[in-house]
C-alpha cells in the first residue's frame, strides 16, 4: 500500500446532519482522501478502497465539534493538563478544534507564546489547537497587548479569561481595536469587587451552609458595560460561560438592537445547580459558579431560542492535590470535554440538528476557523469530522478520562450519547471510542 494509500478514510453506513440539512439528515457513505472529502456517495454505492473504514451504522456523522474555551495548561501548569492529554480529551469528545486559553503561563500576551502553543497543537494534538490571545498583558488588566502582532500569528479572539478587564477606559480601547482590526474580545464577566472571597452562588444555599456568596449582579454589571461599549465602538463581544438569568436577557436584547454580540453556555452551567455545594465537595466548586434552577431554565431557553450561540466546555483540569483542597482555598474548575455532547443530548430538550449547530458551526465562525471546521459535510470539504451515536448509554468515570487531571463533576452519572469516531484533518484520531495515539 503507497503512501497516498495510507491516507484514505471510508465512512460507511451512517446518516449526515450539517448545516444544509434537517434534524434527521440524510444517508451517505463517505470517501476521504489527503485530509478532504473526496466522495459522499448514495448508500450501496460503491467507494474507493481506504487504509481505514469507519462504521457509522445507526449513527449520525457531523462536522466535528469546536470548543471556544479549553483549558490546556501548557505552558507552566502541567501537572493539571498537556496540550496531548487534553486534545486527546477533546477527541473523544468528539471535538476537532479547540481554543485555548491564554492564563497560561506564561500567559498567551506575545507571539512566542502563541506560537509555542500552536506548535505543541501541531506536533503533540489530536485535534487542531488554536491560541487565544490575552486582552492585557500578564491578564493583568493594566495594558493592552499588542493585537496586530498577536494576528500575525493567527490570533483573532483575546480574552483575559479567569479576569475580567475591570478599567473600563481600557475595554473600551480594546473594543475600539476590536472594530478597526476585526477582532473578538471574548469577556469573562466578573467584578472582582463583588465576588472577594466567594466560593459559591449568592442564595439561600450559601445562606444556609455559611459560605461566602458570589452574587449574581457581578457578572450582570460587566455584561451589561460591555454591552453598552460595543454599542458606541462597534467592537465584537463574545461572552464567556454565561450563567445567569438576567445576562441571557441583557445579551437578547443586545442581539435583537443588531449588535455583535454572541455568547456561550457550559454543560455545567446548564446541568448542575448550587445546591450541589451541600456536599462541600470542591469538584463542584466553579467560575462563575454554580446557580439556580430558575437560572438554568434561561440558559436552557437561551440555547433554544438562539440568544446563546454555543456550548462551550470551560474545561477546567486540576491535579487531585489542588482540587481536593478544603472549599475555600480549592481552585475553581470542572472538565467537560468527554462529556459535553451527551450533556447536551440528555438535558437540553433540543433537536439533534440544533445541538450539533451549538457545538460545531456556530462555535466555529465565531471562532474564525469556519473556513476549516464546521463545514457541510460535502465533496471537496476538510474532512474535521465526528461520528456520533446519539443513543448510547454510558457511565461516566472519572478513572478513566484522558486528561491529566480526574475533577469530572459527573463520575457515576448515566448518560445518553456518545462519540465513536472522530476523524481530524482527515485522520481517524478515534476510532470505536479509542483514542488511536
Amino acid at each position: 500500500m503507497n503512501g497516498r494509500d495510507m491516507n484514505t478514510v471510508n465512512i460507511v453506513g451512517g446518516r449526515i446532519v450539517d448545516s444544509t440539512t434537517d434534524a434527521q439528515g440524510r444517508p451517505a457513505d463517505i470517501h476521504i482522501v489527503d485530509g478532504r472529502i473526496a466522495m459522499v456517495a448514495t448508500p450501496g454505492a460503491t467507494l474507493p478502497a481506504a487504509a481505514t473504514v469507519l462504521d457509522a451504522s445507526n449513527a449520525v456523522v457531523s462536522p466535528g465539534f469546536v470548543d471556544l474555551h479549553t483549558h490546556l495548561r501548557e505552558p507552566g501548569r502541567e501537572e493539571s493538563e498537556t496540550i496531548e492529554t487534553g486534545s486527546r480529551a477533546a477527541a473523544l469528545g468528539g471535538f476537532t478544534a479547540v481554543v485555548a486559553m491564554p492564563n497560561t503561563d506564561p500567559a498567551q500576551d506575545s507571539r512566542a507564546v502563541v506560537e509555542f502553543v500552536r506548535e505543541q497543537g501541531r506536533r503533540a494534538g489530536l485535534c487542531e489547537v488554536v491560541p487565544s490571545g490575552c486582552i492585557t498583558v500578564g491578564r493583568a488588566g493594566e495594558h493592552l497587548v499588542p493585537y496586530a502582532e498577536l494576528m500575525k500569528s493567527g490570533v483573532t479572539l483575546f480574552t483575559d479569561d479567569g479576569n475580567g478587564v475591570q478599567d473600563p477606559l481600557l475595554m473600551r480601547r480594546a473594543f475600539e481595536y476590536s472594530s478597526d482590526l476585526g477582532i473578538t474580545m471574548a469577556q469573562h464577566c466578573e467584578v472582582s469587587r463583588l465576588t472577594a472571597g466567594a466560593v459559591m452562588h449568592e442564595g439561600s444555599c450559601c445562606s444556609h451552609l455559611g459560605l461566602p456568596g458570589w452574587p449574581a449582579i457581578a457578572e450582570e454589571l460587566m455584561v451589561h458595560r460591555d454591552i453598552e461599549l460595543v454599542r458606541i465602538t462597534g467592537g465584537r463581544l463574545h461572552v464567556l460561560h454565561v450563567s445567569t438569568a438576567r445576562s441571557v436577557d441583557m445579551i437578547r436584547a443586545a442581539k435583537a438592537d443588531g449588535l455583535p454580540v454572541t455568547a456561550e453556555v457550559t454543560p455545567h452551567h446548564f446541568t448542575l445547580d448550587d445546591e450541589s455545594l451541600r456536599t462541600f465537595d470542591p469538584v463542584f466548586k466553579v467560575n462563575p459558579p454554580l446557580r439556580t434552577m430558575a437560572d438554568i431554565d434561561a440558559l436552557k431557553a437561551g440555547l433554544r431560542d438562539g440568544t446563546i450561540d454555543a456550548i462551550a466546555t470551560d474545561h477546567a483540569p486540576h491535579a487531585d492535590h489542588l482540587k481536593e483542597q478544603p472549599l475555600d482555598a480549592a481552585p475553581p474548575g470542572m472538565l467537560g470535554l468527554e462529556t459535553a455532547f451527551a450533556l447536551a443530548v440528555g438535558e437540553l430538550g433540543m433537536d439533534l440538528r440544533s445541538v450539533l449547530a451549538c457545538l460545531s458551526w456556530n462555535p466555529a465562525r465565531i471562532a474564525g476557523i469556519g473556513d476549516r471546521h464546521g463545514r457541510p459535510v460535502a465533496e471537496g470539504e476538510p474532512a474535521n469530522l465526528v461520528v456520533l451515536d446519539p443513543g448510547a448509554a454510558w457511565v461516566v468515570d472519572r478513572g478513566l478520562v484522558a486528561s491529566k487531571s480526574r475533577n469530572t463533576p459527573y463520575h457515576g452519572r448515566s448518560v445518553t450519547g456518545r462519540v465513536r469516531h472522530t476523524v481530524s484533518n482527515g485522520r481517524a484520531v478515534v476510532i470505536d471510542q479509542v483514542a488511536q495515539r
